[in-house]
Protein backbone atom coordinates (compact mmCIF):
# COMPACT_ATOMS: atom_id res chain seq x y z
CA UNK A 1 0.00 0.00 0.00
CA UNK A 2 1.30 3.47 -0.93
CA UNK A 3 -0.29 6.83 -0.06
CA UNK A 4 0.63 10.37 -1.09
CA UNK A 5 -1.29 13.39 0.15
CA UNK A 6 -1.19 17.06 0.96
CA UNK A 7 0.86 18.23 3.95
CA UNK A 8 3.79 16.40 2.32
CA UNK A 9 2.29 13.15 3.57
CA UNK A 10 3.84 9.91 2.35
CA UNK A 11 2.99 6.44 3.60
CA UNK A 12 3.97 2.96 2.56
CA UNK A 13 3.24 -0.47 3.90
CA UNK A 14 3.75 -4.12 3.02
CA UNK A 15 2.34 -7.30 4.52
CA UNK A 16 3.30 -10.89 3.69
CA UNK A 17 1.84 -14.07 5.11
CA UNK A 18 1.19 -17.72 4.48
CA UNK A 19 2.38 -21.22 5.34
CA UNK A 20 6.01 -21.89 6.20
CA UNK A 21 5.64 -25.65 5.83
CA UNK A 22 3.77 -27.47 3.09
CA UNK A 23 1.34 -29.08 5.50
CA UNK A 24 0.41 -25.68 6.98
CA UNK A 25 1.56 -26.70 10.45
CA UNK A 26 3.61 -23.48 10.73
CA UNK A 27 2.18 -20.20 9.42
CA UNK A 28 3.45 -16.63 9.49
CA UNK A 29 2.55 -13.02 8.78
CA UNK A 30 4.83 -9.95 8.90
CA UNK A 31 4.00 -6.34 8.12
CA UNK A 32 5.79 -3.01 8.05
CA UNK A 33 4.41 0.51 7.72
CA UNK A 34 6.00 3.95 7.47
CA UNK A 35 4.20 7.30 7.66
CA UNK A 36 5.57 10.83 7.34
CA UNK A 37 3.85 14.22 7.16
CA UNK A 38 4.59 17.86 8.02
CA UNK A 39 1.76 18.23 10.54
CA UNK A 40 -0.30 21.14 9.15
CA UNK A 41 1.65 23.78 11.11
CA UNK A 42 3.89 26.54 9.77
CA UNK A 43 6.61 27.90 12.06
CA UNK A 44 7.35 31.35 10.62
CA UNK A 45 10.15 32.09 13.08
CA UNK A 46 12.17 29.01 12.09
CA UNK A 47 10.86 29.07 8.50
CA UNK A 48 9.81 25.41 8.80
CA UNK A 49 6.60 23.54 8.06
CA UNK A 50 7.46 20.29 9.85
CA UNK A 51 7.83 21.28 13.53
CA UNK A 52 4.59 19.43 14.31
CA UNK A 53 5.30 16.68 11.80
CA UNK A 54 4.91 12.92 12.09
CA UNK A 55 7.51 10.23 11.42
CA UNK A 56 6.18 6.83 12.47
CA UNK A 57 7.41 3.31 11.74
CA UNK A 58 5.74 0.09 12.86
CA UNK A 59 6.80 -3.54 12.42
CA UNK A 60 4.62 -6.52 13.32
CA UNK A 61 5.11 -10.25 13.10
CA UNK A 62 3.10 -13.35 13.94
CA UNK A 63 3.78 -17.08 13.95
CA UNK A 64 1.15 -19.77 14.36
CA UNK A 65 2.15 -23.35 15.12
CA UNK A 66 -0.36 -26.19 14.89
CA UNK A 67 1.53 -29.23 16.20
CA UNK A 68 -1.66 -31.26 16.53
CA UNK A 69 -5.43 -31.17 16.29
CA UNK A 70 -5.79 -29.94 19.88
CA UNK A 71 -2.90 -27.45 20.25
CA UNK A 72 -2.57 -23.93 18.83
CA UNK A 73 0.42 -21.75 19.64
CA UNK A 74 0.48 -18.08 18.52
CA UNK A 75 3.52 -15.84 18.93
CA UNK A 76 3.25 -12.13 18.10
CA UNK A 77 5.77 -9.28 18.30
CA UNK A 78 5.75 -5.61 17.40
CA UNK A 79 8.11 -2.64 17.25
CA UNK A 80 7.09 1.01 16.99
CA UNK A 81 9.38 3.98 16.43
CA UNK A 82 7.52 7.30 16.67
CA UNK A 83 9.53 10.49 16.17
CA UNK A 84 6.84 13.16 15.98
CA UNK A 85 7.33 16.88 16.48
CA UNK A 86 5.27 18.78 19.04
CA UNK A 87 4.52 22.38 18.05
CA UNK A 88 0.74 22.38 18.29
CA UNK A 89 -0.33 25.61 20.03
CA UNK A 90 -0.13 29.20 18.82
CA UNK A 91 -0.67 32.39 20.79
CA UNK A 92 -3.26 33.56 18.25
CA UNK A 93 -4.98 30.13 18.03
CA UNK A 94 -4.06 29.57 14.37
CA UNK A 95 -1.86 27.14 12.42
CA UNK A 96 1.07 29.64 12.56
CA UNK A 97 3.71 28.82 15.19
CA UNK A 98 6.31 31.19 16.68
CA UNK A 99 8.26 28.84 18.98
CA UNK A 100 12.06 28.87 18.83
CA UNK A 101 12.47 25.45 20.52
CA UNK A 102 9.79 23.12 19.15
CA UNK A 103 9.24 20.01 21.20
CA UNK A 104 8.87 16.36 20.36
CA UNK A 105 6.49 13.52 21.02
CA UNK A 106 8.67 10.45 20.49
CA UNK A 107 8.36 6.85 21.55
CA UNK A 108 10.12 3.55 20.98
CA UNK A 109 8.09 0.53 22.00
CA UNK A 110 8.61 -3.20 21.74
CA UNK A 111 6.24 -5.93 22.77
CA UNK A 112 5.50 -9.62 22.41
CA UNK A 113 2.82 -12.10 23.33
CA UNK A 114 2.49 -15.87 23.45
CA UNK A 115 -0.94 -17.50 23.31
CA UNK A 116 -1.38 -21.22 23.95
CA UNK A 117 -4.72 -22.93 23.40
CA UNK A 118 -5.28 -26.57 24.39
CA UNK A 119 -8.50 -28.24 23.27
CA UNK A 120 -7.56 -31.74 24.42
CA UNK A 121 -9.97 -31.82 27.35
CA UNK A 122 -13.43 -33.11 26.50
CA UNK A 123 -15.15 -30.67 28.87
CA UNK A 124 -13.10 -27.46 28.50
CA UNK A 125 -10.56 -25.50 26.47
CA UNK A 126 -7.50 -24.12 28.26
CA UNK A 127 -5.96 -20.79 27.15
CA UNK A 128 -2.78 -19.12 28.37
CA UNK A 129 -1.79 -15.60 27.26
CA UNK A 130 1.58 -14.09 28.21
CA UNK A 131 2.38 -10.53 27.13
CA UNK A 132 5.13 -8.00 27.75
CA UNK A 133 5.81 -4.47 26.53
CA UNK A 134 8.59 -1.92 27.00
CA UNK A 135 8.26 1.75 26.02
CA UNK A 136 10.71 4.63 26.13
CA UNK A 137 8.83 7.92 25.75
CA UNK A 138 10.41 11.32 25.10
CA UNK A 139 8.04 14.29 25.34
CA UNK A 140 8.97 17.96 25.36
CA UNK A 141 7.61 21.34 24.31
CA UNK A 142 8.37 25.04 24.08
CA UNK A 143 6.37 26.20 27.09
CA UNK A 144 6.24 29.88 26.15
CA UNK A 145 5.24 29.17 22.50
CA UNK A 146 7.35 32.11 21.31
CA UNK A 147 10.83 33.48 20.71
CA UNK A 148 13.05 36.42 21.69
CA UNK A 149 11.54 38.68 19.04
CA UNK A 150 7.90 37.92 19.82
CA UNK A 151 8.30 38.66 23.55
CA UNK A 152 10.72 41.62 23.35
CA UNK A 153 11.52 43.68 25.34
CA UNK A 154 10.67 40.97 27.93
CA UNK A 155 12.97 37.96 28.14
CA UNK A 156 10.63 34.97 28.35
CA UNK A 157 11.97 31.51 27.48
CA UNK A 158 10.71 28.25 29.04
CA UNK A 159 10.98 24.61 28.01
CA UNK A 160 9.84 21.31 29.48
CA UNK A 161 11.21 17.85 28.67
CA UNK A 162 10.14 14.48 30.08
CA UNK A 163 11.64 11.00 29.68
CA UNK A 164 9.45 8.10 30.68
CA UNK A 165 10.11 4.38 30.77
CA UNK A 166 7.10 2.08 31.04
CA UNK A 167 7.28 -1.71 31.30
CA UNK A 168 4.44 -4.22 31.68
CA UNK A 169 4.28 -7.99 32.05
CA UNK A 170 0.95 -9.82 32.14
CA UNK A 171 -0.27 -13.39 32.36
CA UNK A 172 -3.79 -14.72 31.85
CA UNK A 173 -5.18 -18.24 32.25
CA UNK A 174 -8.66 -19.22 31.09
CA UNK A 175 -10.83 -22.34 31.11
CA UNK A 176 -13.90 -22.25 28.83
CA UNK A 177 -16.51 -24.97 28.59
CA UNK A 178 -16.98 -27.11 25.53
CA UNK A 179 -20.33 -28.52 24.48
CA UNK A 180 -19.64 -31.58 26.65
CA UNK A 181 -18.80 -29.41 29.65
CA UNK A 182 -22.00 -27.36 29.84
CA UNK A 183 -23.76 -27.12 33.20
CA UNK A 184 -27.36 -27.47 34.39
CA UNK A 185 -28.57 -30.01 31.88
CA UNK A 186 -26.34 -28.80 29.03
CA UNK A 187 -28.01 -25.37 29.14
CA UNK A 188 -25.16 -23.20 30.44
CA UNK A 189 -21.74 -22.31 29.06
CA UNK A 190 -19.11 -21.13 31.53
CA UNK A 191 -15.67 -19.51 31.67
CA UNK A 192 -13.25 -18.92 34.56
CA UNK A 193 -9.88 -17.22 34.59
CA UNK A 194 -7.00 -15.59 36.43
CA UNK A 195 -5.14 -12.43 35.36
CA UNK A 196 -1.87 -10.96 36.67
CA UNK A 197 -0.20 -7.68 35.68
CA UNK A 198 3.08 -6.12 36.79
CA UNK A 199 3.77 -2.49 35.80
CA UNK A 200 6.71 -0.14 36.37
CA UNK A 201 6.80 3.52 35.31
CA UNK A 202 9.90 5.75 35.66
CA UNK A 203 9.63 9.47 34.95
CA UNK A 204 12.23 12.24 34.76
CA UNK A 205 11.10 15.80 33.96
CA UNK A 206 13.42 18.77 33.40
CA UNK A 207 11.91 22.27 33.36
CA UNK A 208 14.12 25.19 32.34
CA UNK A 209 13.21 28.86 32.14
CA UNK A 210 14.45 32.42 32.14
CA UNK A 211 12.37 35.57 32.71
CA UNK A 212 13.29 39.25 32.86
CA UNK A 213 10.90 42.19 32.70
CA UNK A 214 12.86 45.47 32.24
CA UNK A 215 9.75 47.54 33.02
CA UNK A 216 9.62 46.22 36.59
CA UNK A 217 13.29 45.22 36.79
CA UNK A 218 12.10 41.74 37.73
CA UNK A 219 14.06 38.59 36.95
CA UNK A 220 13.41 34.92 37.59
CA UNK A 221 14.84 31.63 36.44
CA UNK A 222 13.91 27.96 36.57
CA UNK A 223 16.08 24.84 36.61
CA UNK A 224 14.10 22.01 38.12
CA UNK A 225 14.45 18.24 37.77
CA UNK A 226 11.76 15.90 39.04
CA UNK A 227 12.21 12.11 39.23
CA UNK A 228 9.59 9.53 40.20
CA UNK A 229 9.08 5.77 40.17
CA UNK A 230 5.70 4.03 40.17
CA UNK A 231 5.09 0.29 40.45
CA UNK A 232 1.78 -1.57 40.48
CA UNK A 233 0.69 -5.20 40.66
CA UNK A 234 -2.79 -6.43 39.73
CA UNK A 235 -4.27 -9.85 40.45
CA UNK A 236 -7.79 -10.61 39.20
CA UNK A 237 -10.11 -13.61 39.09
CA UNK A 238 -13.08 -13.65 36.75
CA UNK A 239 -15.90 -15.86 35.59
CA UNK A 240 -18.82 -15.86 33.17
CA UNK A 241 -22.01 -17.90 32.77
CA UNK A 242 -24.44 -17.86 29.83
CA UNK A 243 -27.61 -19.91 29.91
CA UNK A 244 -30.53 -20.33 27.54
CA UNK A 245 -33.97 -20.56 29.15
CA UNK A 246 -35.32 -21.55 25.76
CA UNK A 247 -34.44 -21.07 22.11
CA UNK A 248 -35.24 -17.35 22.27
CA UNK A 249 -34.27 -16.15 25.76
CA UNK A 250 -30.73 -15.97 27.18
CA UNK A 251 -29.26 -14.80 30.46
CA UNK A 252 -25.56 -14.07 31.00
CA UNK A 253 -23.73 -13.23 34.20
CA UNK A 254 -20.13 -12.12 34.68
CA UNK A 255 -18.06 -11.27 37.75
CA UNK A 256 -14.50 -9.99 38.22
CA UNK A 257 -12.60 -9.56 41.51
CA UNK A 258 -9.34 -7.62 41.49
CA UNK A 259 -6.65 -6.53 43.94
CA UNK A 260 -4.13 -3.81 43.09
CA UNK A 261 -1.09 -2.82 45.14
CA UNK A 262 1.19 0.11 44.32
CA UNK A 263 4.45 1.70 45.40
CA UNK A 264 5.35 5.34 44.57
CA UNK A 265 8.41 7.45 45.40
CA UNK A 266 9.84 10.67 43.97
CA UNK A 267 12.75 13.09 44.30
CA UNK A 268 10.70 15.39 46.55
CA UNK A 269 10.80 12.73 49.25
CA UNK A 270 7.21 11.57 48.82
CA UNK A 271 6.56 7.84 49.19
CA UNK A 272 3.14 6.16 49.18
CA UNK A 273 1.88 2.59 48.76
CA UNK A 274 -1.94 2.55 48.55
CA UNK A 275 -3.88 -0.52 47.45
CA UNK A 276 -7.39 -1.17 46.12
CA UNK A 277 -9.79 -4.10 46.22
CA UNK A 278 -12.35 -3.90 43.42
CA UNK A 279 -15.15 -5.84 41.87
CA UNK A 280 -17.23 -5.54 38.73
CA UNK A 281 -19.75 -7.56 36.83
CA UNK A 282 -22.66 -7.69 34.44
CA UNK A 283 -26.09 -9.29 34.16
CA UNK A 284 -27.71 -9.28 30.70
CA UNK A 285 -31.08 -10.65 29.60
CA UNK A 286 -31.76 -10.88 25.86
CA UNK A 287 -34.79 -12.15 23.97
CA UNK A 288 -35.42 -12.89 20.28
CA UNK A 289 -38.96 -11.66 19.62
CA UNK A 290 -38.61 -12.99 16.09
CA UNK A 291 -35.88 -13.79 13.60
CA UNK A 292 -35.71 -10.04 12.90
CA UNK A 293 -36.09 -8.42 16.34
CA UNK A 294 -33.94 -8.89 19.48
CA UNK A 295 -34.12 -6.84 22.66
CA UNK A 296 -31.86 -6.76 25.71
CA UNK A 297 -31.49 -5.18 29.12
CA UNK A 298 -28.30 -5.18 31.18
CA UNK A 299 -27.01 -3.98 34.52
CA UNK A 300 -23.25 -3.69 34.90
CA UNK A 301 -20.67 -2.38 37.33
CA UNK A 302 -17.24 -1.28 36.16
CA UNK A 303 -14.23 0.12 37.96
CA UNK A 304 -10.88 1.81 37.58
CA UNK A 305 -8.12 1.44 40.13
CA UNK A 306 -6.87 4.51 41.95
CA UNK A 307 -3.41 5.85 41.35
CA UNK A 308 -0.94 8.70 41.34
CA UNK A 309 -0.44 11.86 39.37
CA UNK A 310 3.21 11.83 38.34
CA UNK A 311 5.32 14.93 38.01
CA UNK A 312 4.81 18.29 39.72
CA UNK A 313 1.17 18.60 40.85
CA UNK A 314 -0.58 20.31 43.79
CA UNK A 315 -0.01 18.27 46.95
CA UNK A 316 -3.70 17.62 47.53
CA UNK A 317 -3.97 16.03 44.06
CA UNK A 318 -1.10 13.57 44.31
CA UNK A 319 -3.37 10.55 44.81
CA UNK A 320 -6.78 9.75 43.36
CA UNK A 321 -9.20 7.07 44.51
CA UNK A 322 -10.66 4.16 42.61
CA UNK A 323 -13.70 4.84 40.43
CA UNK A 324 -16.89 2.81 40.27
CA UNK A 325 -19.54 3.05 37.59
CA UNK A 326 -23.02 1.53 37.59
CA UNK A 327 -24.70 1.31 34.18
CA UNK A 328 -28.25 0.33 33.21
CA UNK A 329 -28.89 -0.15 29.50
CA UNK A 330 -31.74 -1.41 27.33
CA UNK A 331 -31.90 -1.73 23.59
CA UNK A 332 -33.30 -3.37 20.50
CA UNK A 333 -31.71 -4.78 17.33
CA UNK A 334 -33.83 -5.24 14.21
CA UNK A 335 -33.57 -6.51 10.63
CA UNK A 336 -36.24 -5.10 8.31
CA UNK A 337 -37.17 -4.92 4.63
CA UNK A 338 -36.05 -8.44 3.76
CA UNK A 339 -32.86 -8.03 5.82
CA UNK A 340 -31.74 -4.96 3.85
CA UNK A 341 -32.30 -2.53 6.73
CA UNK A 342 -30.57 -2.83 10.11
CA UNK A 343 -31.82 -0.58 12.92
CA UNK A 344 -30.27 -0.69 16.39
CA UNK A 345 -31.08 1.58 19.32
CA UNK A 346 -30.23 1.66 23.02
CA UNK A 347 -30.76 3.95 26.01
CA UNK A 348 -28.50 3.98 29.04
CA UNK A 349 -28.08 5.64 32.40
CA UNK A 350 -24.98 5.44 34.56
CA UNK A 351 -23.78 6.74 37.91
CA UNK A 352 -20.09 7.47 38.50
CA UNK A 353 -18.86 7.17 42.08
CA UNK A 354 -15.53 8.96 42.61
CA UNK A 355 -15.23 9.32 38.85
CA UNK A 356 -11.67 9.96 37.66
CA UNK A 357 -11.60 13.21 35.70
CA UNK A 358 -8.65 15.20 34.37
CA UNK A 359 -8.04 18.79 35.48
CA UNK A 360 -5.55 21.32 34.18
CA UNK A 361 -3.66 23.69 36.46
CA UNK A 362 -0.81 26.20 36.55
CA UNK A 363 1.32 26.08 39.69
CA UNK A 364 3.11 29.37 38.98
CA UNK A 365 1.23 32.08 37.00
CA UNK A 366 4.51 33.33 35.47
CA UNK A 367 5.85 29.88 34.61
CA UNK A 368 4.20 28.19 31.60
CA UNK A 369 6.22 25.02 32.26
CA UNK A 370 4.24 24.64 35.49
CA UNK A 371 1.04 24.13 33.49
CA UNK A 372 -0.01 20.52 33.83
CA UNK A 373 -2.76 17.98 34.36
CA UNK A 374 -3.99 15.92 37.27
CA UNK A 375 -6.62 13.23 37.73
CA UNK A 376 -9.04 13.90 40.60
CA UNK A 377 -12.28 12.30 41.82
CA UNK A 378 -15.83 13.58 41.40
CA UNK A 379 -19.27 11.97 41.29
CA UNK A 380 -21.43 12.26 38.20
CA UNK A 381 -24.15 10.74 36.04
CA UNK A 382 -24.91 10.25 32.36
CA UNK A 383 -28.15 9.70 30.43
CA UNK A 384 -27.81 8.78 26.77
CA UNK A 385 -29.34 7.40 23.59
CA UNK A 386 -27.51 5.71 20.71
CA UNK A 387 -29.03 4.74 17.36
CA UNK A 388 -27.57 3.13 14.25
CA UNK A 389 -29.16 2.59 10.85
CA UNK A 390 -27.68 0.72 7.87
CA UNK A 391 -29.60 0.25 4.64
CA UNK A 392 -28.75 -1.56 1.40
CA UNK A 393 -31.45 -0.29 -1.05
CA UNK A 394 -29.70 -2.07 -3.94
CA UNK A 395 -26.76 -4.41 -4.38
CA UNK A 396 -24.44 -1.52 -5.27
CA UNK A 397 -25.44 0.79 -2.42
CA UNK A 398 -24.76 0.94 1.32
CA UNK A 399 -26.26 3.82 3.34
CA UNK A 400 -25.70 4.42 7.05
CA UNK A 401 -26.54 6.94 9.77
CA UNK A 402 -25.78 7.13 13.49
CA UNK A 403 -27.00 9.50 16.20
CA UNK A 404 -25.91 9.86 19.81
CA UNK A 405 -27.60 12.02 22.44
CA UNK A 406 -26.01 12.44 25.85
CA UNK A 407 -26.45 14.43 29.04
CA UNK A 408 -23.29 13.89 31.12
CA UNK A 409 -22.97 15.81 34.37
CA UNK A 410 -20.31 16.07 37.08
CA UNK A 411 -20.85 17.21 40.67
CA UNK A 412 -18.75 19.90 42.38
CA UNK A 413 -14.96 19.60 42.23
CA UNK A 414 -12.52 21.20 44.63
CA UNK A 415 -10.32 23.34 42.37
CA UNK A 416 -8.54 26.67 42.77
CA UNK A 417 -10.61 28.19 39.95
CA UNK A 418 -13.80 27.22 41.83
CA UNK A 419 -15.73 26.37 38.67
CA UNK A 420 -19.47 25.95 39.32
CA UNK A 421 -20.47 22.49 38.19
CA UNK A 422 -24.12 22.87 37.40
CA UNK A 423 -23.11 22.04 33.83
CA UNK A 424 -22.18 19.22 31.50
CA UNK A 425 -19.02 17.17 31.65
CA UNK A 426 -15.97 18.07 29.55
CA UNK A 427 -15.70 16.65 26.02
CA UNK A 428 -19.31 15.42 26.17
CA UNK A 429 -21.27 17.08 23.32
CA UNK A 430 -25.02 16.77 23.70
CA UNK A 431 -25.26 15.26 20.23
CA UNK A 432 -22.97 13.50 17.77
CA UNK A 433 -23.94 12.16 14.38
CA UNK A 434 -22.55 10.56 11.25
CA UNK A 435 -24.09 9.68 7.92
CA UNK A 436 -22.85 8.46 4.59
CA UNK A 437 -23.35 6.41 1.48
CA UNK A 438 -21.09 4.05 -0.45
CA UNK A 439 -21.51 2.92 -4.07
CA UNK A 440 -19.67 0.02 -5.68
CA UNK A 441 -20.31 -1.01 -9.29
CA UNK A 442 -19.66 -4.51 -10.58
CA UNK A 443 -17.15 -3.05 -13.03
CA UNK A 444 -14.92 -1.98 -10.13
CA UNK A 445 -15.71 1.73 -9.78
CA UNK A 446 -16.60 2.86 -6.27
CA UNK A 447 -17.32 6.02 -4.33
CA UNK A 448 -18.14 7.07 -0.81
CA UNK A 449 -19.22 10.24 1.02
CA UNK A 450 -19.31 10.72 4.80
CA UNK A 451 -20.58 13.52 7.03
CA UNK A 452 -19.96 13.72 10.77
CA UNK A 453 -20.62 16.37 13.38
CA UNK A 454 -20.95 17.19 17.04
CA UNK A 455 -22.45 19.81 19.30
CA UNK A 456 -20.46 22.29 21.35
CA UNK A 457 -18.68 20.84 24.38
CA UNK A 458 -16.77 22.08 27.41
CA UNK A 459 -13.03 21.94 26.79
CA UNK A 460 -12.09 21.20 30.38
CA UNK A 461 -13.33 20.63 33.91
CA UNK A 462 -11.12 23.53 35.04
CA UNK A 463 -13.09 26.29 33.31
CA UNK A 464 -16.45 26.90 31.62
CA UNK A 465 -15.29 27.71 28.07
CA UNK A 466 -16.76 25.75 25.15
CA UNK A 467 -16.01 24.74 21.60
CA UNK A 468 -18.25 25.57 18.65
CA UNK A 469 -20.48 22.97 16.97
CA UNK A 470 -19.01 21.67 13.73
CA UNK A 471 -19.57 19.28 10.84
CA UNK A 472 -16.95 17.60 8.64
CA UNK A 473 -17.37 16.10 5.17
CA UNK A 474 -15.16 13.44 3.57
CA UNK A 475 -15.20 11.63 0.22
CA UNK A 476 -13.45 8.79 -1.58
CA UNK A 477 -13.64 7.62 -5.22
CA UNK A 478 -11.66 4.99 -7.08
CA UNK A 479 -11.40 1.78 -9.04
CA UNK A 480 -10.75 -1.78 -7.84
CA UNK A 481 -9.50 -4.66 -9.98
CA UNK A 482 -8.76 -8.24 -8.94
CA UNK A 483 -5.27 -7.51 -7.59
CA UNK A 484 -5.07 -3.75 -7.23
CA UNK A 485 -7.09 -0.66 -6.40
CA UNK A 486 -6.54 3.08 -6.52
CA UNK A 487 -8.52 5.68 -4.59
CA UNK A 488 -8.61 9.47 -4.53
CA UNK A 489 -9.80 10.83 -1.21
CA UNK A 490 -10.43 14.09 0.59
CA UNK A 491 -10.89 14.87 4.27
CA UNK A 492 -12.55 17.95 5.71
CA UNK A 493 -13.64 18.88 2.19
CA UNK A 494 -14.95 22.33 3.08
CA UNK A 495 -11.83 23.21 5.09
CA UNK A 496 -13.76 23.67 8.33
CA UNK A 497 -11.76 25.27 11.13
CA UNK A 498 -12.58 23.61 14.44
CA UNK A 499 -10.98 23.25 17.86
CA UNK A 500 -10.37 19.84 19.44
CA UNK A 501 -8.68 20.98 22.68
CA UNK A 502 -8.86 24.15 24.74
CA UNK A 503 -6.94 25.42 27.79
CA UNK A 504 -7.47 28.52 29.92
CA UNK A 505 -4.39 30.00 31.56
CA UNK A 506 -1.89 32.86 31.34
CA UNK A 507 0.99 32.62 28.87
CA UNK A 508 1.63 36.20 27.66
CA UNK A 509 3.95 38.54 29.57
CA UNK A 510 4.11 40.90 31.28
CA UNK A 511 0.60 40.67 32.80
CA UNK A 512 -0.14 37.02 31.94
CA UNK A 513 -3.91 37.42 31.51
CA UNK A 514 -5.77 34.11 31.56
CA UNK A 515 -7.35 33.39 28.17
CA UNK A 516 -8.50 30.50 26.03
CA UNK A 517 -5.90 28.75 23.88
CA UNK A 518 -7.17 26.15 21.45
CA UNK A 519 -5.65 23.41 19.35
CA UNK A 520 -7.17 23.18 15.88
CA UNK A 521 -8.09 19.99 14.10
CA UNK A 522 -6.60 19.10 10.72
CA UNK A 523 -7.60 21.30 7.76
CA UNK A 524 -8.59 20.06 4.30
CA UNK A 525 -6.41 17.33 2.83
CA UNK A 526 -6.48 15.43 -0.47
CA UNK A 527 -4.59 12.25 -1.26
CA UNK A 528 -4.29 9.11 -3.35
CA UNK A 529 -3.84 5.53 -2.12
CA UNK A 530 -2.71 2.54 -4.18
CA UNK A 531 -3.20 -1.05 -2.97
CA UNK A 532 -1.67 -4.08 -4.66
CA UNK A 533 -2.13 -7.76 -3.79
CA UNK A 534 0.06 -10.61 -5.01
Amino acid sequence: QVTAAGDNALAGGVAVGGPVTRDGELQFRVSAHKFESDGFRNNTYLDRSDTNGRDETTLRGRLRWLPGDTVTLDFAAFYADVDDGYDAFAIDNTYTMLSDKPGKDAQQSTGASLRLELAGLTWATFTSITALADSEIDFGFDADWGNDDSWAPVTYDYTSASDRGRRTLSQEFRLASTEAGRLFGDSTDWLVGLYLLDLEDDLTTLNLGEYFDPGFNFADSLDDTFVSNYEATNIAAFGHLETGFNERTRLSFGLRLERRTTDYRDSDGLRRDPSDSMWGGEVTLSHDHSDAVTSFVSLSKGYKAGGFNLGAVPDQWREFKKEELWNLEAGVKTLLLADTLTLNASVFYNERVDGQIRLSFQLNPNDPASFGFATVNADGSTLGLETELRWAPAEEWDVYATLGLIDARIDDITHPVQVPFDRGAAHAPRYTFSAGAAYRHASGWFGRVDLSGKDEFYFDFSHNLKSQPYELAHARVGYEADRWSVALWGRNLFDKEYAVRGFFFGNEPPDFPARLYTRLGDPRQFGVTLDMRF
